[in-house]
């Protein structure tokens, strides 16, 4: 299945059907705010420091019409060559929105053993992290302090979708931390989204964007 037709609930079902999504959760540092947990996520898949969950739902809200490119703005389905930016809408929870750039910096392979901190056992036995560094500009008018931008996967080479892993908490080889305070026009922050490719052999090579308004039923930004 394409990764452009796969959507929240579809990836709901194969997360659930083969633990083929994780999130691992921990404490923040500071004085951040996280959006509010999807009420489409199951129970804990197993105990661990970061806990780990399998979750149903991809989590993006969902709707709107996809932008038609006007005045610079990315279309749904765009692609982009990395360290390309892409300009478009963007809103956080009920109260925020705005407009940014984002740009796909690097794809970044890693070791097995940098997982070992998050204490995943046989969950990733064999997977191999792949790290996803990324930009967010603020291109608006609006301060879109604290929010977050998280919408990031990986797609492996033959355009299906690597394990996502969503960490909240202190995650060295991968920072993803909210936006600062102040973060007004013309602010800047680097961040990063970890992707698993199931084995050595199979490469992420390739990143994708699905947040709202590149949601179901529209399709993804992505990088490469």
């Amino acid at each position: 299945m394409s990764t452009t037709s796969m959507r929240t609930t579809t990836l709901g079902a194969v997360g659930l059907a083969v633990a083929g999504t994780l999130a691992l959760t921990g404490c923040k540092n500071g004085n951040e705010e996280l959006a509010p947990a999807p009420p489409s996520e199951s129970a804990s898949a197993g105990a661990a420091s970061p806990s780990a969950t399998a979750p149903s739902g991809a989590g993006s809200p969902g709707g709107g019409e996809a932008p038609a490119g006007a005045n610079g703005t990315a279309k749904s389905g765009q692609t982009f060559k990395i360290g390309e930016a892409a300009e478009m809408p963007f809103s956080y929870g009920n109260t925020k929105g705005g407009q940014i750039a984002l740009t796909v910096t690097a794809i970044e392979q890693g070791d097995p053993a940098d997982l070992e901190p998050l204490k995943l056992g046989d969950k990733v036995k064999g997977m191999v992290p792949y790290y996803i560094r990324y930009s967010v500009k603020n291109t608006g008018t609006t301060d879109l302090s604290y929010s977050s931008v998280t919408q990031i996967k990986g797609l492996l080479g033959d355009g299906t979708e690597a394990q996502r892993v969503s960490v909240i908490g202190k995650f060295e080889k991968c920072a993803n931390e909210s936006l600062p305070k102040g973060f007004t026009n013309g602010r800047t922050q680097t961040s990063c989204a970890l992707a698993l490719a199931p084995s050595a052999q199979t490469k992420v090579t390739a990143a994708e964007y699905w947040g709202n308004p590149y949601n179901y039923p529209n399709k993804g930004l992505v990088w490469k």
